[in-house]
Formats: C-alpha cells, structure tokens, sequence
C-alpha cells in the first residue's frame, strides 16, 4: 500500500490487497463502504468507468464477494478518470451537461450490474438523478438505489484527495459546482435532486457548511449524509500531529457538529478509527 503524504494514516490499496482491506472492515463492524478507482486508463471521457472489466467494476465485484453484507456504494464522479480532472465531458471550454449524462447511463448499468447497491452520482450535473434513475429502471436494477451529491460545493477542502487520486485538474469547477458563498442555490441543489427521486442526500464539505445541512433538513425527509472531506481529515490530523490540538477530541467535536446540524450519517476517513478504538 502507499501513502498518501497530504493525508496521514490514509493509503492507496492495490487491487490484489483489496480482499484484505474489505475483510478487515467487515470485521471491525463497518457496515457501508463508498469505492472509487484509481486508474491509469484515462481519456477524455472517463471511459474506463463504464468498462465492464474497468477498475469500477473489478472492485465492486471483490468488495460484494468478499463482504456481501456491507452496503456497498459507488461513487460516479469523472474526474479520476479523464485526462483533464474535469466530472464530465469537456466540449471546448465548458463542461457538455447532456454527453455526461449519456455517459452516466452507461456507467450506472455497469456499476448496478457489478454489485453496487446505491449509486452516488457526484458530478453534478443538471438531470443527472432522474437519468440515472430511468436507466436503471429500464435495465431491471429498480432496487439499486441513489445516494446524489445533491450539494457539492467548489470547496478548497479538496486538495488531499486530488492529490490521492493523481487528478490534475485543468481550469477550475465554478460551472457546475455550487459556490460556497452561495446558500440559495446551495438550497436549491438538494430539492432538485429530491424531487429527481434521489433516496438519500450528500452535502459535501461538512464541517464548513453545517447551516446547509440544517437547512436541507429542515426542508426535505430524505436521510442526509454529510461528507467529511480529505482537507477536513488532513487538517486535523496534521494539527493534531504538530500538537496543536487533542485528536481525538477534535473529531468527536467535528463529527459531533456534523450529526448535531441534521445528518443522518456521515462518510469519513476516521471510521476505522472509531469502529476499532471507539472514538
């Protein structure tokens, strides 16, 4: 396994250790997963995603043969695997809102086919519940569920995570991801999804964006998850490394605030940490 320097105590996992690594979580009690790939197999599509024999697709198989019982989620983000960084298809300048809906048809098939329980469609794009949705029910996947990234700003908080996945965005995502200073739309982003049939909410960052979760809240019955990012994990774990804080105070606060403003779960870096030594 390698290291990832931006984020102390997280590691790649090759694929021929990934039997292991599911074992071990099912053994420490976790009872859902969220996967996402890394591959070198990139092009300006994100191709590899909807590859029946894709990296998406080998690893949701293994985590479904190894530990059937955890609910396995898989993330549908682009970005990893075009060549740009970008969570869809780049038409000139901007991103192509209806090509990377085509393509998140594809993928969801795929995904749904290879042992995914709930999809988590994180691009962003405008439709992409209802599409998503349509195609899983013509595919005869009506069970499959989906869990959207229906409120994903354009954090800062991000960059650890880029970083793990070697993701070398070119130009920024301003066009399809919400402002952080933008509490209206941000609002308005959950409701879409909602009402697009979307079984479950993400907000993503958490922690600095609290009021949108107790916003949504109060606005919609789904379950909301809050997504503790990789700049969220880094800071405290750097922090607490050069003893400026108490670690594990610090998360227990941090997690604490983010089930206190109205998320039903939370997807986290530290939930080994907490399913192993109780945190």
């Amino acid at each position: 396994m390698k290291p990832i320097s931006t984020m102390p105590g997280i590691y790649r996992i090759p694929e021929k250790l990934l039997p292991y690594e599911i074992e071990k979580y099912a053994k420490a009690g976790i009872c859902s997963i969220i996967v996402f790939g890394i591959t070198h197999n990139l092009d300006d599509e994100g191709s590899n995603t909807w590859n029946p024999d894709g990296i998406l697709a080998r690893i949701l198989c293994t985590c479904k043969n190894i530990a059937p019982e955890i609910v396995l989620i898989s993330d549908m983000c682009f970005c990893g695997y075009t060549t740009h960084g970008h969570c869809g298809v780049i038409d000139k300048k901007n991103i192509n809102n209806d090509q990377t809906l085509l393509n998140l048809e594809r993928q969801s098939v795929i995904l749904a086919s290879s042992g995914a329980d709930f999809l988590a469609p994180s691009t962003s794009m405008d439709g992409q519940v209802q599409t998503i949705r349509n195609a899983l029910d013509r595919s005869g996947f009506v069970e499959t569920g989906i869990i959207s990234y229906s409120t994903k700003f354009e954090s800062a908080l991000y960059g650890p995570f880029r970083n793990a996945t070697y993701s070398h965005l070119i130009g920024d995502r301003s066009t399809y991801q919400v402002n952080p200073m933008n509490r209206r739309e941000a609002i308005r982003e959950s409701l879409i999804d909602t009402s697009e049939g979307s079984d479950a909410l993400i907000i993503k960052p958490a922690s600095n964006f609290l009021d949108i979760i107790r916003d949504v809240r109060e606005r919609v019955y789904l379950p909301i998850i809050g997504y503790q990012v990789s700049g969220e994990y880094a800071m405290i774990k750097f922090a607490s490394q050069s003893g400026a804080i108490e670690e594990k105070r610090t998360i227990r606060e941090f997690l604490g605030s983010i089930k206190r403003a109205g998320a039903n779960a939370i997807i986290t870096y530290f939930a080994m940490d907490i399913a192993i030594n109780g945190l």
